[in-house]
């Protein structure tokens, strides 16, 4: 929103001397109160105690009982009124009147940063509000939106000057707007009827809205028939927790602020996040036809009314659209041309066609775009009657094999694979569309694991739907695409897995396999379970069938199955698969459909593991993260575990990272959080065979979860990695405030780890943890640190400059943040004297967008650098590395990292001492909180060759000898006791 015309005509802190004479004229006609004078001093005087608003735009009695810690400084004498605290130190944080929010307002109208505000003449965004934002219809508050109100009230008359806020605000008195509905979050009439009560007390309130936004119980009441307060508090601990600290009026504003947006469940019987999955609502949402999908419940009493197709009909016009589209490419195909030219080929493509030039030319269109590199294509003309058979007039470089009929897929595709001179055969239909990187993704999974022979696709039908994502092989030797009719986005669609099958519409397998199994058997010619045998043929050549879903292919898919000839060849050719195969089909699972879980790896995980954490662990994040992102990647990668990794705060949106932060292999849930927990574990019941939950916090809010499930669980453990020991940092951080803990580090420990009795083993990050945990009566703990690989071949001490700090700071209260404003202030202004004015104190790491270090750090010497993909780069180029820390538990990766880059650290003694190496040896230790003691040893190490040298020597082998990954992962593999195993697709 702009600032321009930032004229102010109203004033929240000025006494409006008229108003008060009207709004309560009868208080003065009953103290005989008349002159102007006489009225201002009673408004100073006995107006607090009477609870009486200076202006129409602050309302008094509302403040003081929304914030009852108000009442208190006034009765301390530190504040005349609620007023008084509002005009001094309230107007940032706190709301002036129940029809507006200062928090929601700034959020959703102000794009410019609150400093912004003050440089132009505003005090806060309320200021703002009375004179630009209400002028221009925009909402106070989530419970006062003119366009909502206007329309409920199309006869009010608005001042054009003051807007429909100011007017309603003057207007409020009028009875006849009680029941007009302000905004969609709160029903009046509905109110009323729930709630007889308020309507004998009508004239106490300003209508129903007045009463639900001032009543002394806010928790005792419902908006609408769509939100449950008991409900929501129940079902959301969390959120009932902050309402009784205070955080929020009660469980609706939450909701209302933050819980709508993240589908939670507002009642028992509203389900946000089904109703969410429907085709139109996501539409209407796309479309900001309605704020939320809350709102357009209420809008349609949570009924979505099926005025399209039925889903068959929907895919035939999906089908029909597709065809169209490649009618309309086809033109624009011809004028250019397309060029398969080739020498020497990374990749042979083996199409078959017959008729259907449109979609040929699309398709081949589709190839040249995805694949910059050069391929074969070898096109089998199988006995078409259109312009197929001219096709080498419009696409050169095909090698064209023509048959003199209809020989099918299997034919074609045998006789092709005689010319094929690639070291990768493509089979590739021709009624498709390749998404970016297809191929080249494909190719790359060969790379990635030598062991496979196969790769195939995740084909997404034209209705964007899935065919499949890999399919499956059932112990009676039926067959089926896993996750038919899903969306393509779902987890489980979205992780790489040994498959039995992928469709042979697209299929890269590697040529020297397929001569030596001279290609598709043809007994099942003319068609069926041919891609099927093959992939099996080659599973018993010791090769894997990999399903990748970073190859994503659009897929016509013909209808030919359903004509009593195609029935009748697929259940003959089922049977000749049962009878060639019967040895394999005998390891697979019993058709069964709680079985696809099972049923969709080809290859048995050694253990299946669902891994919790706060957020999803992606690497940027540090602070602990990382390490789990290590956990996992070393369960996948070296143990062959399954991991399901799962978040505990259900993610906002598509993060870019989702796919690409993790091994391939793991299954990332980027769609659920907390609240859905019970649900994902009773959908897979005795699936887990180990529960990993990151961070001792989460026992405790996991605890009901996993009783409630305890059925789904039956034979699975939990193994709760405390990541830290966090009462001796809280310790830490009272005694830098210079206060006083209010419990003693034994009290601490015992509430920290109250709910640790859900796990069966512990693990700790050092000894020191383990020993705690050990005291407080664990006895199965198990140490596991970072996981680093020393980096011995790394730039000299003269080739560097600058000195670094790696961390992440994701919040004001962050351990990283307090030491590098302890870092700026008082350690930099130390070295000024001793250090080139050119030396940079350079800071890398994910910071929360609301934070700016920038300002916060203003030392010349800073240079904000952010996150970085690389930090390797960052490592390599500075001569030392700060770790300033003033409280902190466990240990900081960020020291084993920057140690195994062999740079030399300088860091807090608390530090030396949870790593537990020497100070003076593998690194230069500072006493917490001595500003003169860091900054000398910054100095000694950045102009001291002999002694960096040193120490940059010594933390190398404290790396080499602590952090080995081979010793990682055995303690990993002890505490899920996975027996030794080489996961097959490394072999």
């Amino acid at each position: 929103m702009s600032l321009s015309e930032n004229r102010k005509k109203f004033d929240w802190s000025a006494f409006d001397l008229e108003w008060y004479k009207k709004r309560y004229q009868p208080v003065l006609s009953f103290f005989n109160v008349k002159s102007d004078e006489e009225i201002r001093r009673f408004y100073e005087t006995r107006g607090p105690a009477l609870k009486h608003s200076p202006n129409l735009f602050f309302d008094e009695a509302w403040y003081i009982s929304r914030y009852p810690v108000v009442v208190d400084h006034v009765a301390a004498g530190d504040y005349v009124s609620g007023f008084d605290h509002y005009c001094k130190v309230g107007f940032w944080s706190c709301n002036p009147h129940w029809l507006f929010d200062e928090d929601y307002y700034r959020r959703n109208f102000l794009d410019f940063p609150i400093e912004t505000l003050a440089e132009n003449g505003f005090r806060n965004g309320y200021d703002h509000y009375l004179n630009q934002g209400g002028r221009l219809h925009c909402a106070s508050s989530p419970f006062f939106d003119p366009a909502v109100f206007l329309a409920d009230a199309p006869d009010f008359v608005v001042n054009v000057d003051d807007g429909p806020y100011i007017s309603l605000l003057k207007a409020l008195p009028d009875a006849d707007l009680h029941m007009r509905r302000f905004s969609p979050y709160f029903d009046p009439e509905w109110y009323l009827e729930t709630y007889p009560e308020v309507k004998r007390e009508a004239f106490l309130w300003n209508g129903p809205l007045h009463h639900y936004l001032a009543n002394a119980k806010p928790t005792h009441y419902n908006p609408n028939a769509y939100f449950s307060e008991q409900f929501y508090a129940k079902a959301y601990e969390d959120v009932a927790d902050a309402v009784k600290h205070g955080a929020f009026r009660n469980c609706y504003e939450h909701f209302v602020k933050n819980g709508q947006y993240e589908l939670r469940q507002p009642a028992e019987d509203v389900k946000l996040r089904v109703y969410a999955e429907n085709p139109k609502v996501k539409s209407e949402i796309a479309a900001h036809t309605f704020p939320s999908v809350f709102v357009h419940y209420i809008a349609h009493g949570g009924i979505v009314e099926e005025t399209g197709y039925t889903a068959h009909e929907r895919e035939y016009i999906s089908k029909s659209v597709y065809q169209d589209m490649c009618r309309v490419r086809l033109p624009l195909l011809l004028r250019s041309g397309l060029d398969f030219s080739y020498e020497k080929p990374e990749i042979s493509v083996i199409i078959i066609v017959h008729n259907n030039f449109a979609m040929t030319m699309s398709a081949l269109a589709s190839l040249r775009a995805n694949y910059a590199g050069s391929l074969q294509v070898i096109l089998v003309d199988s006995g078409s009657s259109d312009e197929t058979r001219h096709i080498e007039r419009f696409v050169k470089g095909l090698d064209v094999i023509r048959a003199l009929g209809n020989v099918g897929f299997l034919m074609g595709c045998n006789e092709a694979l005689g010319h094929v001179k690639a070291d990768f055969t493509l089979y590739l239909n021709n009624d498709l569309e390749l998404m970016p990187h297809a191929l080249e993704n494909a190719v790359a999974r060969f790379a990635k694991e030598p062991n496979a022979g196969v790769v195939g696709a995740k084909l997404v039908r034209t209705n964007g739907l899935l065919q499949e994502a890999g399919s499956i092989i059932w112990g009676d030797g039926g067959v089926c695409g896993y996750l038919r009719d899903h969306t393509p986005d779902s987890p489980e669609a979205n992780y790489v897995r040994s498959v039995d099958f992928c469709s042979g519409a697209f299929l890269l397998v590697r040529t020297d396999l397929l001569r030596q199994l001279s290609g598709f058997d043809p007994d099942y010619a003319p068609a069926y379970f041919e891609e099927t045998d093959l992939c099996v043929r080659i599973r018993q050549q010791g090769a894997d069938v990999v399903y990748d879903p970073a190859v994503v292919v659009v897929h016509y898919e013909y209808g030919t199955s359903g004509t009593l000839e195609s029935n009748q060849m697929m259940v003959v050719n089922q049977q000749k698969f049962i009878e060639k195969n019967r040895a394999y089909i005998e390891t697979r699972p019993a058709r069964n459909p709680h079985q696809d879980l099972w049923a969709r790896s080809a290859v048995p995980a050694t253990k299946n593991v669902l891994f919790i954490e706060d957020f999803l662990p992606f690497r940027h994040l540090g602070s602990g993260f990382t390490r789990s992102n290590d956990v996992i990647t070393a369960m996948v990668k070296s143990l062959g575990c399954h991991v399901t990794v799962y978040p505990v705060f259900r993610p906002m949106g598509m993060v870019d990272d989702t796919y690409t932060g993790f091994p391939d292999r793991a299954e990332i849930v980027a769609n659920k959080g907390l609240e859905d927990l019970a649900g994902f574990l009773n959908s897979r019941p005795g699936y887990y065979d180990v529960i990993w939950v990151a961070r001792t916090h989460n026992a405790e809010r996991l605890a009901p979860v996993l009783a409630e499930c305890a059925s789904a669980l039956s034979g699975c453990s939990v193994v709760l990695d405390t990541e830290a020991v966090a009462s001796g940092r809280e310790l830490q951080k009272w005694a830098l405030k210079g206060e006083q803990p209010q419990h003693s580090l034994e009290e601490m420990l015992q509430k920290e780890f109250r709910s640790a009795g859900i796990a069966q083993k512990l693990v700790a990050v050092n000894q020191k943890d383990a020993t705690t945990l050990r005291r407080l009566g664990h006895q199965d703990v198990s140490v596991l640190g970072h996981l680093q690989s020393a980096h011995r071949f790394t730039p000299g001490f003269t080739e560097r400059q600058d000195i670094l700090f790696v961390g992440a700071v994701h919040d004001r209260d962050s351990p990283n943040l307090d030491s590098l404003i302890w870092f700026a202030n008082e350690v930099l202004p130390l070295l000024d004297p001793h250090l080139p004015p050119d030396v940079k104190f350079r800071i890398c790491g994910y910071t929360n967008p609301d934070i700016d270090l920038k300002k916060i750090l203003a030392h010349p010497r800073v240079d904000v650098v952010g996150r970085v993909e690389d930090v390797t780069p960052y490592y390599n180029a500075h001569r030392v590395f700060v770790a300033p820390t003033r409280f902190a538990g466990g240990i900081p990766y960020k020291l084993h990292e920057a140690a195994a880059h062999g740079i030399p650290i300088v860091a807090s003694d608390i530090l030396c001492e949870q790593v537990g190496w020497q100070s003076g040896e593998d690194l230069l230790g500072a006493a917490t909180g001595n500003a003169a003691a860091f900054a000398h040893a910054v100095v000694s190490l950045y102009q001291d060759r002999t002694l960096w040298q040193k120490i940059r020597r010594n933390e190398l082998r404290r790396v080499a000898v602590e952090n080995e990954p081979a010793a990682y992962v055995r303690t990993i593999q002890t505490i899920l006791d996975v027996p030794a195993h080489n996961p097959e697709y490394l072999c």
